[in-house]
């Protein structure tokens, strides 16, 4: 049975403590719907109002303030408790979910993982990739990997590596269209395309005359999945603007090509781990 007690004294203190729903979502991570239908379904449960709600704000009911009260005895409470006993443990154990993008997690995260168990065979590891950006808290993730720049203040983040991203394709595909001069000469090439949450990058940025450009490709085929567009890349369907950990290996092999290396300006982008703040405290996170 599953139970969101706890859950929902996090969202309904949050809620207080921000000054709103909108503003209890920026803080938690998470959409504003989220918290609306948790509040409604803890209000529902208890059988009385928590919140007065109007169109510019909403207060505490007398019933509110009391369970307000006790939220934040039980979240201490609970708190506490959880870091005393990962301080006294020896070796980290128990359930750590971890989700990063596909390509990353196959090409460097996998890899790891033997070492890791035989390291700490009392934790019971759960991984999911996913290029979709997860929420941690609605999807229970304890660490995630993140590239780019991020987006959410509230998490934790550890730099992991520097994000560069390379202008690619296969010989094949050169062999048949000719290889670009110059970044407008992407405008008579079919590049591979993302789609969905990643769209922003099918604008790949450019140093032309010591100016930064970014320039809006197109192509016929696209998807939400860094590893499929790879190898469609390595086929020969297309050009792609590659992160480096799958790029340059392929380069060495002579699987793909590099482009327009002359105009390649540094991303400054990091590949990250972000958690949660409250689970800092857990020895498995750490």
């Amino acid at each position: 049975m599953k139970d969101d007690r706890l859950l929902e004294m996090r969202v309904f203190k949050a809620v207080v403590e921000a000054g709103g729903f909108s503003a209890a979502a920026r803080v938690l991570g998470v959409s504003q719907p989220f918290v609306s239908r948790t509040i409604n379904a803890l209000e529902n449960r208890l059988g009385v109002h928590l919140l007065h709600r109007s169109t510019r704000d909403s207060r505490l009911s007398t019933e509110g303030e009391r369970f307000l009260a006790l939220c934040r005895t039980t979240l201490e409470q609970l708190d506490e408790a959880e870091a005393q006993i990962a301080s006294s443990r020896s070796e980290p154990s128990g359930d750590l979910r971890v989700s990063a993008p596909l390509a990353f997690g196959m090409d460097q995260v996998v890899p790891l993982l033997p070492r890791f168990v035989r390291a700490h065979p009392k934790v019971n590891l759960r991984l999911s990739l996913s290029d979709s950006l997860v929420n941690l808290i609605e999807e229970n993730i304890d660490v995630a990997i993140r590239m780019g720049r991020l987006q959410d203040s509230t998490l934790i983040g550890r730099k992991l590596c520097d994000l560069q991203r390379v202008v690619v394709a296969s010989p094949v595909y050169l062999a048949e269209h000719g290889a670009p001069d110059s970044p407008d000469q992407l405008q008579h090439h079919n590049c591979l395309m993302w789609h969905g949450g990643q769209e922003h990058l099918n604008r790949w940025p450019f140093v032309v005359e010591s100016q930064r450009r970014e320039v809006a490709v197109r192509g016929n085929i696209g998807s939400d999945n860094g590893l499929t567009l790879f190898q469609l890349c390595v086929a020969g369907v297309g050009i792609m603007r590659c992160a480096e950990h799958l790029a340059v290996p392929a380069i060495r092999s002579n699987a793909l090509v590099p482009l327009l290396t002359q105009y390649q300006g540094s991303d400054d982008l990091a590949i990250t781990a972000v958690h949660l703040q409250d689970r800092q405290r857990l020895q498995r996170v750490r």
